[in-house]
């Protein structure tokens, strides 16, 4: 599946420029940082939802671009306290910035990057995209505690599992789209459609990530690393529900306190491929990305739709 960078790459690029400029610091050391954050940007999945929205809706300006390097801001603002919050070394491939500047100063990294997003809205009056996407940090720290809070008990069920990832990563994603759509056409209803569009696609994102655990090719990230680090995802859910007492207590307490034995893991993920686990969330994946095509085909046809249709296939098929 690729991607549809070459209906917009003159956008992209504009887009980069821009975001340079955003991130950029007085300041020696954290201008430095900056410098390698935008080296390493990974796929721009969300700018490219923000600027294929925005022509979906309407014609590409300045507040979209502002839109995407806000999205992009809030992202990696998330991402290097994430690293913080999971004691990460690594990040797409290279050394995080955690690994090399510790907790104090990632934490007051991700700080900056908010604060530089926050000013690039309201020093332009954007107070629409700025409400749009601040309502989504929001609910990413909430998906985020509530899975923290869960995963202590180890009893969840399918809705709070919907919740958790709707807030957590479907809201950024819903975010991008509905920011994109608003610059453009500053019409709510459209905006909602495409807020929508986005959360679905962002559920479908999620379940495939749940799903790479299970995946026996490499991924970019080790099998069973959401049971080690006592993550319920969909396959893991519907196993406890759906299989006999012993086992369950046997993956129940294996999850709790032998979550590092490779061989243990490696048996609770053979239980959640015998009981239906990975074939549920499969099934469940492909019905959020069913319900996001059905929002885009209420727009016309054109290529900006097929591009959007393309990104939500790369999302639901992509191999890592």
């Amino acid at each position: 599946m690729h991607l549809p960078t070459d209906l917009i790459n003159d956008e992209l690029k504009i887009f980069e420029t821009r975001f340079k400029e955003a991130v950029r610091s007085q300041a020696p050391l954290l201008d430095r940082i900056m410098r390698i954050i935008v080296k390493r940007k990974g796929k721009q999945l969300r700018p490219m939802f923000v600027i294929l929205s925005a022509k979906l809706c309407g014609e590409v300006n300045e507040p979209v671009y502002r839109a995407a390097s806000l999205v992009e801001l809030l992202h990696t603002a998330t991402l290097v306290h994430d690293d913080v919050v999971d004691d990460s070394m690594e990040r797409r491939g290279f050394f995080s910035t955690y690994a090399l500047w510790k907790a104090k100063a990632n934490v007051l990294i991700g700080d900056y990057l908010l604060a530089k997003g926050l000013l690039l809205s309201l020093d332009n009056n954007d107070y629409q995209v700025l409400h749009i996407l601040s309502d989504a940090v929001r609910k990413m720290s909430e998906g985020e505690l509530l899975q923290m809070q869960k995963a202590r008990s180890l009893n969840l069920d399918e809705d709070v599992y919907y919740e958790i990832i709707r807030n957590k990563t479907a809201s950024l994603l819903a975010s991008a789209c509905a920011a994109g759509a608003w610059s453009s056409s500053k019409d709510e209803t459209v905006t909602e459609k495409m807020r929508l569009f986005g959360e679905k696609t962002g559920m479908a994102f999620q379940l495939k990530d749940d799903l790479f655990d299970y995946a026996s090719e490499n991924v970019g990230k080790p099998t069973g690393n959401d049971i080690k680090e006592k993550k319920l995802t969909l396959p893991l859910i519907y196993t406890l529900n759906n299989t006999d007492k012993a086992t369950r207590r046997k993956i129940i307490y294996i999850i709790k306190n032998n979550n590092q034995d490779k061989k243990k893991v490696e048996w609770v993920i053979e239980q959640v491929k015998a009981a239906g686990g990975i074939a549920y969330a499969t099934e469940k994946m492909n019905a959020f990305k069913k319900e996001a095509l059905e929002i885009l085909y209420q727009f016309p046809e054109s290529p900006i739709r097929q591009g959007l249709q393309d990104l939500v296939l790369y999302v639901t098929d992509r191999k890592y």
